[in-house]
């Protein structure tokens, strides 16, 4: 088995490529729903951001709220780095315990859905194949902002500088998926990605070595 990661930016469509992955039987782990699971009140990390952050972040059930959150994190830098140093362990610990599923269940390759994919490099090297999905900054604007009618401009500007340029991340990717035209386009370059994955042969050598890049990576995510 060898993982695939697969990232975009903010509004560029990942979700909606991942979703036609899983529809076509591909084994896809994503991290924003990992994320919202840690941040449940029976996970450690919901204690340390309310320590961090106070308790004025609380809905009246007592969890998160992640659009006041969201707020803080997206205008105050390091506060975003606080929080990410919080949940990004307890992440990739419940990551790995999928990968470890799919492993078992016999799986030629896994999609790794990553937000921050190629801004962390100690993930990356753990890839054999690193997918972007990519659009043009100003496609990107307007699908946030017509994904997110409350935000002005500024801040939707705010949240897609708040991450690693997708025009720098084209340099880092092994694969791209433009979806910055029509999505007929954008889903025939994902059918064309998920034959060459299928067709890949790398799972066998790959199969021998995840044993070795999995306790590396088990190492890296407990120390």
């Amino acid at each position: 088995m060898f993982l695939v990661g697969l990232s975009g930016g903010i509004a560029s469509g990942k979700s909606s490529v991942a979703a036609v992955l899983r529809e076509l039987g591909c084994a896809v782990i994503d991290a924003d729903v990992l994320a919202r699971e840690v941040v449940q009140p029976q996970f450690k990390a919901y204690q340390q951001i309310l320590q961090a952050f106070g308790t004025q972040i609380l809905l009246e059930n007592g969890e998160i709220n992640r659009e006041a959150l969201g707020n803080i994190i997206f205008s105050q830098p390091e506060k975003r780095l606080l929080l990410n140093s919080i949940t990004h362990p307890e992440i990739q610990k419940e990551m790995l315990k999928q990968i470890l599923k799919y492993f078992v269940q016999g799986y030629h390759y896994v999609i790794l859905d990553i937000p921050l994919l190629f801004e962390n490099s100690s993930l990356t090297r753990f890839m054999k194949y690193t997918v972007l999905v990519y659009c043009d900054p100003p496609t990107q604007l307007q699908r946030l902002m017509r994904r997110s009618p409350g935000l002005s401009q500024a801040q939707a500007q705010a949240r897609i500088s708040s991450q690693l340029p997708l025009e720098q991340k084209l340099k880092m990717a092994t694969d791209i998926i433009d979806n910055s035209g029509e999505w007929e386009s954008t889903r025939e370059q994902i059918l064309r990605l998920h034959s060459r994955l299928e067709s890949s042969w790398s799972f066998l050598w790959a199969r021998l070595a995840l044993g070795m890049a999995l306790g590396g990576l088990l190492c890296l995510l407990l120390r």
